[in-house]
């Protein structure tokens, strides 16, 4: 490991870390390795943060090789700091990797690469006022110079990492736009896997979304009729039903989430019964019109659990509930946080100790 000559100074970290914004301001070090045929992973580092210097023919620039994962590191009160389900997320990364063609990456290189990256960067990590963290950023590229429609044969992998804080204001709840002109994935496509296309050609959508009022993007998958709830476009969607189910859409054409399989897992502690199946957006409307549908909430690493306060669409706009919060909603995202920042028992086992 080589440390960086030009840490960034006290003062200018204090003030990075009172207000920390999602994606902005990267930590000092990463964490990195490359993967060749002949040598597979090696050259494994942590050094100082720098810019990658690709060839104009790079395959990741015309193909997008690319696939990525997201998890935080959390400071807990009495300064130990743990990360959540990390195995999940190396679990997810490999099957990524393999369905754009990638080399997957070992579970226990994963981890070691996320551990190395906090360990040296620890001063980044907040101390937590309301839900602050640190947010790893593992992703790999497919670098061979040559541009060829063909499977990667030399990969770069890397840890990035930056402070963060609440991505929405959960006292409001967001309103998500029901877009009938973009989709997300299909069978046999890369709705699975966590790779940046998905994300580059949903931008469309969330530009969309932004121009009606709303917050972010509901997916439908347009098989037939209205169409079938997938996902948001950077979260997993939750329903609450007035007879006690938690309702979620199957997986398949979506991300498999740490954060929706962590809900799924903690429901029947609040009495919920989960039903993993398709929902038809006429499902949700006429669910939330007699109220069926009570509350309504998106998960993910770096929403935690948010809730959804109304939907809106072509034509038509109507809330869940009252319209705020509701009270299983809440409740799930106290338990989640009470775990990820120990305050909570973790009889699951998620925590994972760094330092």
């Amino acid at each position: 490991m080589s440390r960086t000559q030009a840490p960034t100074t006290d003062t200018e970290l204090a003030k990075i870390l009172a207000s920390p914004e999602f994606g902005r301001h990267f930590t000092d070090h990463m964490a990195s390795a490359r993967w060749t045929p002949d040598y597979g992973w090696h050259d494994r580092k942590v050094g100082p943060l720098k810019p990658f210097n690709l060839h104009p023919g790079t395959a990741v620039l015309h193909y997008g090789q690319e696939v990525f994962e997201g998890l935080k590191a959390y400071r807990h009160a009495n300064g130990g700091i743990f990360l959540f389900r990390p195995k999940f997320n190396a679990e997810r990364f490999a099957r990524s990797a393999e369905r754009l063609a990638l080399p997957p990456l070992p579970e226990e290189e994963f981890l070691a690469s996320v551990e190395a990256l906090v360990r040296v960067d620890e001063r980044w990590i907040p101390i937590a006022a309301v839900e602050e963290s640190l947010y790893l950023r593992p992703f790999m590229i497919a670098i061979d110079e040559c541009v060829a429609a063909k499977p990667a044969e030399v990969a770069a992998y890397s840890v990035i990492a930056w402070p963060t804080g609440p991505l929405f204001a959960v006292d409001r709840g967001v309103k998500l736009w029901v877009s009938s002109r973009y989709t997300r994935s299909a069978p046999g496509g890369t709705g699975g896997a966590k790779c940046g296309g998905n994300y580059g050609a949903g931008m469309a959508a969330q530009i969309e979304a932004k121009q009606h009022g709303c917050d972010q993007v509901m997916y439908l998958d347009r098989t037939g009729g209205e169409g079938y709830l997938e996902e948001s476009g950077t979260m997993n969607l939750c329903l609450v039903t007035s007879d006690g189910y938690l309702i979620t859409p199957m997986l398949g054409t979506i991300l498999q989430g740490v954060t929706r399989d962590s809900v799924l897992t903690l429901a029947a502690d609040f009495g919920l019964t989960v039903e993993e199946r398709p929902i038809s957006l006429g499902e949700l409307r006429r669910g939330a019109a007699d109220g069926q549908i009570t509350e309504a909430f998106a998960a993910g690493t770096a929403a935690v659990i948010t809730p959804i306060a109304g939907f809106k669409g072509d034509g038509y706009e109507f809330t869940v509930g009252a319209g705020k919060p509701g009270k299983q909603t809440m409740a799930l995202r106290t338990e989640l946080l009470g775990i990820q920042y120990g305050r909570v028992e973790d009889r699951h086992g998620w925590l994972w100790r760094v330092l």
